[in-house]
């Protein structure tokens, strides 16, 4: 019995259900670790996060670099797959934003059919907040080489104008803007200030069945200034609409 992970639990008010909700997992899974079972990596450094306390307080013989003390202000939640980021997340994450919200990925469709997270852009926006947005040119060899491996083919294109659809009537405000990259990329990162939300891509996986990190910025560590840096650089070569 992991006694350290019991204690946590009910200082949190949460149960074994709970806990299975906001990380994505069975809770039997939750169970057997309550049971002694160390949980991989991933889900260790979710539930600490979760719990508010440091991993090596609940497996102080797991080891691994996330248990470093500086990795609490870097690394926020922790999701094995993107969907299983609750809706409340992305609300919270977005309505967070006072300067700059930014979107890149290829399509991005997710977000672009979700009409009360549009709203929210639409909402920052109006009060002052740059909106970005840079998807995928449809036509262009990356998005090609990224439908091959996720096994959909043209299809991943066909999503792309879907999307297109949907997030270009919010550039009728100024403060929004939509542009078109022809970049390889290696994850989609969603960005709110200093906070950015990192989607991972794995071969032959969608993007909604791979990992996802919140980081935020903090004096301890630059991860989350690094991916920013990343959206930066695309956007700067991606072409208007």
């Amino acid at each position: 019995m992991n006694e350290s992970l019991r204690r946590a639990m009910l200082h949190a008010r949460l149960r074994e259900e709970d806990v299975a909700t906001r990380l994505g997992v069975d809770p039997k899974t939750v169970r057997r670790w309550l049971n002694g079972r160390v949980p991989y990596p991933g889900s260790r450094a979710g539930l600490a996060d979760l719990l508010g306390v440091d991993e090596s307080d609940l497996w102080p013989d797991a080891g691994g670099p996330l248990t470093a003390r500086i990795r609490p202000g870097q690394l926020g939640e922790v999701y094995p797959h993107r969907w299983a980021v609750p809706r409340d997340v992305w609300t919270r994450f977005f309505e967070s934003a006072e300067h700059e919200i930014g979107v890149l990925g290829y399509s991005a469709m997710f977000l672009a059919e979700d009409a009360g997270l549009l709203s929210i852009l639409v909402g920052k926006a109006n009060r002052g907040v740059r909106v970005r947005i840079a998807l995928g040119h449809p036509d262009s060899a990356s998005v090609a080489q990224r439908g091959r491996e996720e096994g959909i083919g043209d299809t991943m294109a066909v999503k792309i104008r879907n999307a297109l659809a949907l997030y270009l009537p919010l550039t009728a405000s100024e403060k929004v803007e939509v542009r078109l990259h022809q970049t390889v990329l290696y994850n989609s990162i969603y960005r709110a200030d200093s906070q950015v939300l990192v989607n991972q891509y794995a071969y032959g996986i969608s993007a909604a069945h791979s990992p996802a990190f919140f980081f935020r910025q903090s004096e301890s560590g630059d991860v989350a200034a690094t991916y920013i840096d990343i959206l930066e650089k695309i956007w700067d070569s991606a072409k208007p609409i």
